[in-house]
């Protein structure tokens, strides 16, 4: 009896994003991967964010390779406790988060994504990740991201920085569902989760899968960005929980030595 088809769950969490919801579904739309399910959850947006996730579904319902969407609106605390509500509905063996304004790279990327998965037989990565691009609001291509993925990902290379972009981690469900993010972070669960996530597969001797390609375009300004010296301090609390406060203190020294190098 053969296995099913490998199903991966991409997850958009949003609020009062009309402005930036169309690119995302539209990078989901052009998919050619038919085993996917968009979860969109929303955080009971007042502006026209709703119109165009209803407007996304009729046109699915007719799409030549329909997907399945399911959108949830209710009131949240936050984008990581949206983000947690996304891994209780998931229901594909991976999932991504894709959030408002970010795309998938190519039409073809979930095709490859579960390529790389099925390389390895019966027993799945429990992490796939790939490469990042810079794009600006128009989706025009700014720069590769500065940090990037090693070609063997462990969880201690996180002790480096976020090597490995939040919208280039595809996690399997059933360890993210075992792992939620940690609400006690506002600024960088996603740090401390992708750690997380890749301990317990150390720990369950399971691999991380370098998709070599690159996988997402992420929109030039997020969260962190606008709350860089809070994302920094919760960074430097997750790195010392996970990695001792001397591995951490050596790492920020290498910080600052490399940036006054490079200027």
């Amino acid at each position: 009896m053969s296995e099913p088809p490998l199903k991966i769950t991409v997850a958009t969490v949003t609020y009062n994003a009309a402005e930036l919801i169309e690119k995302t579904i539209a990078s989901v739309e052009k998919q050619d991967y038919p085993h996917v399910e968009h979860l969109i959850i929303d955080g009971n947006s007042q502006d026209k964010t709703l119109e165009a996730v209803h407007h996304y579904q009729e046109r699915n319902s007719i799409a030549g390779v329909p997907h399945e969407v399911n959108c949830l609106s209710e009131p949240d605390h936050g984008l990581y406790d949206a983000m947690n509500k996304a891994i209780d509905m998931a229901t594909g063996d991976y999932i991504v988060f894709l959030n408002a304004g970010d795309t998938f790279h190519e039409n073809t990327t979930l095709s490859k994504i579960a390529a790389a998965a099925e390389r390895y037989g019966e027993t799945h990565p429990a992490v796939i990740y790939g490469h990042t691009d810079i794009v600006d609001g128009e989706g025009n291509f700014l720069r590769h991201r500065r940090l990037s993925p090693p070609q063997r990902l462990t969880w201690r290379s996180f002790a480096s920085g976020m090597l490995v972009c939040h919208q280039a981690f595809y996690a399997r469900t059933d360890l993210a569902k075992a792992n939620p993010y940690n609400l006690k972070y506002r600024f960088s669960a996603d740090f401390d989760w992708c750690i997380r996530i890749m301990r317990e597969a150390k720990r369950k001797k399971l691999p991380l899968a370098n998709a070599q390609i690159v996988v997402a375009d992420y929109l030039n300004e997020g969260m962190t960005t606008k709350n860089h010296k809070a994302s920094l301090r919760e960074r430097f609390n997750i790195m010392t929980h996970h990695y001792g406060i001397f591995i951490t203190l050596f790492q920020h020294l290498w910080f600052v030595v490399r940036n006054v190098v490079k200027k």
